[in-house]
């Protein structure tokens, strides 16, 4: 029996018009789809009218989860891998799943689309012909600052996710380690609150300490 294929779909980050051609035949096509977030993809799945079997595929359950994909994979069950929202593998547990398939020998192929990180940097300004992505940076602050100290140095454009409750000490952090540089922060791209704020870090800083900060956040500097 043939392997089945683990497609690597990439689905909206915000706006659920932003998805491929591709991408929704896949999800059709496909006799299972392991989701981050079983109900979000399922608002994607009933908005395009599909009804492929949802599986939850998250970081809590990812390691527990992988040896049965791989072994549906093995049975020629073709499957499709969704995160949160974005291109799976990365900043998210779907790199496990991935990694998995490629050492049993299981065909992968990515569907491209949306990632926040490239939207980012290009609505940004900032050079893009070079530039690094550091994801999430360490939750503790000792550590973080260290890592920031070590950006600062970096001449490359520097990209970096950050969570509504951890924005503050992160620019709090990020003056201290790298002064008070122009950056760019953008919360929610491409949703219905998208909002871009371009300036020094203290002001931004500032203006988030007068209006606590929702959603996601994306750092360029």
């Amino acid at each position: 029996m043939a392997s089945g294929t683990l497609h690597v779909v990439s689905t909206p980050i915000g706006n659920l018009e932003d998805i491929t051609i591709r991408a929704l035949r896949v999800l059709k096509e496909v006799s299972l789809i392991a989701a981050e977030d079983t109900r979000r993809t399922g608002i994607l799945l009933s908005t395009y009218d599909i009804s492929t079997r949802l599986t939850s595929f998250n970081a809590p359950n990812s390691k527990r989860k992988t040896p049965g994909l791989v072994d549906k994979l093995k049975q020629g069950v073709d499957t499709a891998l969704v995160s949160d929202s974005g291109t799976p593998g990365i900043s998210d547990p779907g790199s496990v799943l991935i990694a998995a398939c490629i050492e049993e020998g299981i065909p992968v192929s990515v569907v491209p689309g949306p990632t926040a990180v490239i939207g980012a940097l290009v609505v940004s300004g900032k050079p893009s012909n070079k530039f690094v992505f550091e994801g999430f940076l360490s939750n503790k602050k000792a550590r973080r600052k260290k890592q920031l100290v070590e950006l600062a140095e970096e001449r490359r454009t520097v990209v970096v996710y950050e969570s509504p409750h951890r924005i503050e000490g992160f620019l709090s952090d990020l003056l201290e380690a790298a002064g008070d540089r122009e950056i760019v922060v953008v919360r929610e791209l491409t949703k219905k609150f998208e909002e871009i704020k371009r300036g020094p870090v203290s002001v931004i800083l500032g203006e988030f300490e007068k209006r606590k900060p929702r959603g996601e956040f994306t750092i360029v500097m």
